[in-house]
């Protein structure tokens, strides 16, 4: 469906703050527009998790509620890349942090569930620690 490539992970002190940012790659040519996308993270030892998703145009996000307040989500289409701005980062933000695409067929409604995507990328890593 697409290629997603991610980038912006680091090692960073509690309170700091990371971007990482997705490019899209989309097989068929069809405008990234036409797509929801959404962040998801997995923590060493535990199930992947819901971080944020955002709808094709941008203008509906959603959040999970360890993350609402502190990061943002949002996309440039025009430079086919959604970037997920994280301040306020503490230890329990430490994961490797996937970016996906939805199915085309998919409306994004804020679920958070994996089936909803059908593309990932290969993920970043982002270190809180003192």
């Amino acid at each position: 469906q697409a290629q997603l490539v991610e980038s912006g992970g680091g090692l960073v002190q509690p309170g700091d703050s990371l971007r990482l940012s997705c490019v899209a790659s989309v097989y068929s040519g069809r405008a990234l527009s036409m797509y929801s996308m959404g962040w998801f993270r997995q923590a060493q030892g535990k199930e992947r998790e819901f971080v944020a998703e955002l709808n094709g145009n941008g203008d509906s996000t959603y959040y999970a509620a360890s993350v609402k307040g502190r990061f943002t989500i949002s996309r440039d289409n025009r430079k086919n890349t959604m970037y997920l701005q994280m301040n306020s980062l503490s230890p329990d933000d430490t994961a490797v942090y996937y970016c996906g695409l939805f199915r085309a067929s998919v409306f994004c409604q804020g679920r958070g569930d994996q089936d909803d995507y059908g593309s990932w990328g290969q993920g970043t890593q982002a270190t809180v620690s003192s």
